[in-house]
């Protein structure tokens, strides 16, 4: 997969000075996130022999996740007559929570767009933060009225995951944990779209093309590893993962293009191991994190343990917006699941 230069134009692609443009843009709201090494004795015991990891905690950021930085730099980049307008956005609840965040720091209307299946703390976090929540019954269908309200409404639409100014976004994410681990030898993240893949592996490859860059799907949203596999971007007619975060029904070209550049490889997940390593985390950090902020770490445990021995590992965690019901059941889940294989 790396360094295939047919579909993408070179200058199309983030450039480490086009990252730090776009970091100059958006630094005086974005919070630096900390990075953990993961040496708890609860553990490491799990993790790849003689391995050092180092967990990036992307949930520290404003609206706990890493959506923060795309959504605002796709808003700070508006003209003044879109900024009128306003924009609106299409989430499980991640994307939604950083546009709605991002509108409100440049007082800008939004309204975004959420399955009804939405966790109900982030449809409140959205609410909470000044735009106007409209809820569809699945993701297809949610696509198709952020369509409607582009059209009929003339907002724009901050994408997710896909184009340049998003994936500059997540970039800048590469950059800042490439400077606070240097000499990392691999570094898994997790997929949803492709966005944050994409931005990542682009800064990470551009740093040190000899770091290796693997990819997490869940099992029941693989649409990246089966756009890799066709040789272009691929659609699913469903979606079926606990990480919903993770769960956006295709690929598209910008960040497909990026991660098939870049990404040396892509693993698939059960959601059982999301689950497993859910209540790993909690019990050895106290992190309370949702299924997809699990996902790189659960890969490092799982199907990459060998792999990834005696590397210098950096791990993601990409996002916490989860109600603590969901959470206490998952974890509940997870621990019964490993005291199976105690």
């Amino acid at each position: 997969m790396p360094n295939d230069n047919t579909a993408l134009n070179s200058q199309d692609a983030p450039s480490l000075n086009g990252i730090a443009e776009a970091w100059r843009l958006i630094e005086n709201a974005i919070i630096v996130t900390p990075v953990l090494p993961l040496v708890s004795e609860r553990i490491v015991q799990f993790l790849p022999e003689g391995s050092a990891c180092h967990l990036k905690l992307e949930v520290f950021q404003h609206t706990g996740s890493f959506k923060a930085r795309g959504a605002l730099l796709n808003v700070r980049q508006l003209s003044s007559a879109n900024r009128a307008r306003g924009v609106t956005a299409v989430s499980a609840g991640n994307h939604a929570i950083a546009v709605a965040w991002a509108a409100q720091q440049e007082n800008i209307p939004a309204k975004v767009v959420m399955m009804a299946s939405a966790d109900p703390v982030r449809v409140a976090a959205a609410r909470a933060l000044g735009a106007e929540v409209v809820q569809m019954p699945d993701v297809h269908a949610a696509f198709a009225e952020v369509d409607r309200i582009v059209a009929q409404e003339g907002r724009t639409f901050v994408h997710p995951f896909e184009g340049q100014t998003t994936c500059t976004g997540t970039a800048t994410l590469g950059v800042e944990f490439m400077r606070q681990v240097p000499e990392l030898d691999a570094v898994v993240v997790p997929i949803g779209g492709g966005g944050l893949i994409a931005g990542m592996s682009r800064a990470i490859k551009l740093i040190n093309p000899e770091c290796k860059v693997y990819g997490v799907e869940p099992e029941g949203a693989d649409s990246m590893s089966r756009s890799l596999a066709a040789g272009s971007p691929q659609r699913l007619e469903k979606v079926n993962t606990i990480a919903d975060s993770l769960g956006a029904p295709m690929a598209l070209p910008y960040s497909f293009d990026l991660a098939r550049r870049h990404v040396d490889r892509v693993l698939l997940l059960p959601d059982a191991e999301l689950l497993k390593t859910m209540a790993l985390l909690f019990d050895a950090t106290k992190l309370a994190l949702e299924p997809a902020g699990c996902a790189s770490t659960a890969a490092a445990i799982g199907p990459l343990r060998g792999e990834l021995a005696g590397m210098r590992v950096g791990l993601i965690a990409c996002g916490s917006n989860i109600g603590e019901a969901k959470f206490a059941g998952f974890v509940t889940q997870g621990r019964e699941l490993l005291a199976k294989i105690s």
